[in-house]
């Protein structure tokens, strides 16, 4: 065409797409594909499209690491077992003062043969042994909370147990030796010398329990003296089965970076746009969402002007 062509019939110039502003493109990409805001630039010569390397996920149902706790030492426990256990054998005291305040003492009569029972059945023995069972029982159970609590660090387990079972079995003993002596010299002064008819009483001692000799050499407690111990040893044992540490022992929690296993927002790792990276299989029928800016369509090519002495297509 020449420079005289009227306006109508000059082709409207039609700027360049490249000519147009718009993100620059970062270095290394492609011409003509423009980048988001805030993409950062590749390397020289690494590919602009390769998604960085994620890191490696946990196995599926693994757990973090556990914060290794201070080391074991069997000289230590066993001292611990031992100071606990001796502290609940002189807490046999006070139980022991305990029993002989409830327990009842049995009345008896000076009789030419010696004392006998001022009643044909008295009730009195039995009412001291079921005296000394319940506080022995329930001292069994109060020392295993005890230990529970106060040994919850790092002796939780078979120290506890057998500290506890020692421990009552040791009160039970220190209890029965000192209740049974507290008015027994009076008691054996009066046998001696009272007159006959002289009505006293017998302090409260054990009938359904004591303590008898193995093949006449080894001491083996029995009957209620066994009651404070087995209360420990069951309780002790029902807490540890109750505990929601498998170790007995307060696990650390697990670092705040650790993804959860299974619970919400675990998923295949998602890459900057919110797609899911490459190797990863994404869920089943469910869109990725993505939280970035999204990204500003590509612009389409304009048409290339009609050729010098091309047909124009017919007008309208």
């Amino acid at each position: 065409m020449s420079p005289d062509t009227s306006d109508p019939d000059r082709p409207e110039h039609r700027a360049d797409p490249a000519d147009r502003p718009g993100p620059v493109p970062a270095p290394g990409a492609p011409a003509g594909l423009p980048m988001p805001a805030g993409t950062p630039a590749p390397a020289p010569g690494a590919d602009p499209f390769a998604w960085p390397a994620p890191a490696a996920p946990p196995a599926p149902g693994s757990l973090p690491p556990a914060v290794a706790g201070p080391p074991r030492r069997p000289g230590r426990a066993a001292t611990v077992a031992l100071g606990a256990a001796a502290v609940l054998t002189g807490l046999g005291v006070p139980l022991g003062l305990l029993w002989a305040a409830i327990a009842p003492g049995t009345p008896l009569v000076k009789a030419a043969e010696g004392a006998v029972y001022a009643q044909p059945q008295p009730e009195q023995p039995i009412a001291a042994d079921g005296w000394f069972s319940i506080l022995g029982l329930g001292f069994g159970v109060l020392a295993a909370v005890t230990l529970w609590l106060v040994l919850r660090h790092h002796h939780r387990g078979p120290v506890g147990l057998v500290a506890g079972a020692v421990g009552g079995l040791g009160a039970a003993l220190v209890a029965w030796q000192l209740g049974r002596r507290i008015g027994l010299s009076t008691y054996e002064h009066l046998l001696a010398t009272a007159p006959e008819g002289r009505a006293f009483s017998k302090p409260a001692d054990l009938r359904g329990g004591g303590v008898e000799l193995l093949l006449g050499v080894f001491p083996v407690p029995y009957g209620n003296l066994l009651l404070p111990a087995f209360g420990a040893a069951v309780t002790y044992t029902l807490l540890a089965g109750w505990s929601r540490w498998p170790s007995l022992r307060p696990e650390p929690e697990p670092d705040a970076a650790w993804p959860p296993v299974g619970g919400p927002g675990a998923g295949p790792e998602q890459g900057p746009a919110g797609d899911a990276a490459p190797g990863t299989a994404g869920t089943a029928d469910v869109p990725a969402v993505s939280s970035g800016p999204a990204d500003p369509p590509v612009p389409t090519a304009a048409p290339e002007p009609p050729a010098p002495g091309a047909t124009e297509p017919p007008r309208g």
